[in-house]
């Protein structure tokens, strides 16, 4: 186990129509593991990822699975190919189910089921359209705090994704967060950008579906990570495996701490970060966290490759 080395699993908005196709025409456990997660889900999911359309793989109850899927295929790699093995793990959101199946704390087919009931009733919590996420770039947390403040009118509009200096995530009722846009322009956000999503994750909006996700969890056996994964909820370690399905209820309505989530993967030894998934969506937000951390992809064979030898 090397020390200095963490890997981090991304979340919604790294999926894109034809990802791993090129890791997947020259390793065979790409596409295997993806037919093992269609035979858990009862669809082809690699079909879907590649010939199917961006505006379905948008949908949370599609999106997760692929992610997961994804991310579990990458490191089922890295093994394969005696990749050098990480001393911890973190997830962004939806990621940190990732990192949970990666560190042996439950099953990828029961990962997998939990995954498309945890969108399923997170898009049902808040039908398509009502709810909006959107990024602010440019601005401190506090002044985002504040505007969400400002623009909440009994209405549900929060800061939810702290990605890194000066790029926080808001989400709530599609209206809330128009306004909060607006509130953050006027005191000097430099863009604020709508995310292509399809329901306000990390909200109290969120609440009905930790809920109704409750009994699913507690049904399915846990057992303690082989590796520490850093959780977004308190940006700490968890060993205790009851306990770890509470904050993964918690954390479909709580905000994700990543800058304290990397922050504690340094603080802990780690100064290379692999992202095992598709994209390079963390890697981006590590170098702005911090500029000392190296970030390597592995999303296509160049990067996978290049990853490999380098840590």
């Amino acid at each position: 186990m090397s020390k200095n080395l963490a890997f981090v699993f991304p979340g919604q908005g790294s999926q894109k129509i034809g990802m791993l196709s090129q890791l997947a025409s020259v390793y065979a456990t790409i596409e295997d593991t993806f037919l093992e997660a269609s035979d858990t889900l009862g669809y082809d999911l690699w079909q879907l990822v590649q010939s199917g359309s961006q505006e379905e793989i948008n949908l949370t109850e599609r999106t997760q699975p692929i992610l997961l899927a994804s991310s579990v295929a990458i490191w089922r790699l890295w093994q394969d190919r005696k990749g050098a093995l990480p001393s911890q793990l973190a997830g962004h959101s939806l990621g940190e189910w990732s990192a949970l199946v990666c560190a042996g704390a439950v099953t990828f087919s029961d990962a997998l089921k939990i995954v498309r009931a945890r969108g399923m009733y997170m898009q049902e919590a808040v039908p398509v359209g009502v709810g909006a996420m959107a990024a602010i770039i440019g601005l401190a947390d506090d002044a985002v705090l504040q505007a969400c403040t400002d623009a909440r009118d009994d209405e549900v509009v929060d800061a939810v994704n702290f990605n890194a200096p000066g790029q926080v995530v808001i989400a709530g009722s599609a209206m809330a967060v128009a306004r909060a846009i607006n509130c953050c322009k006027a005191v000097g956000a430099k863009r604020a950008l709508p995310l292509p999503v399809s329901a306000p994750f990390h909200t109290s909006l969120m609440e009905p579906a930790a809920d109704r996700l409750r009994g699913l969890v507690a049904d399915t056996p846990f057992v303690e990570p082989t590796i520490p994964v850093i959780h977004n909820v308190h940006a700490e370690t968890e060993s205790d495996p009851e306990k770890i399905k509470m904050l993964m209820l918690d954390q479909i309505a709580q905000p994700v701490k990543w800058v304290d989530c990397v922050l504690r993967l340094k603080s802990g030894g780690a100064d290379r970060l692999v992202e095992c998934g598709p994209g390079k969506v963390l890697n981006g937000l590590s170098k702005r966290i911090d500029r000392e951390l190296i970030s390597f992809a592995t999303d296509d064979v160049e990067n996978f490759e290049n990853a490999l030898l380098s840590v």
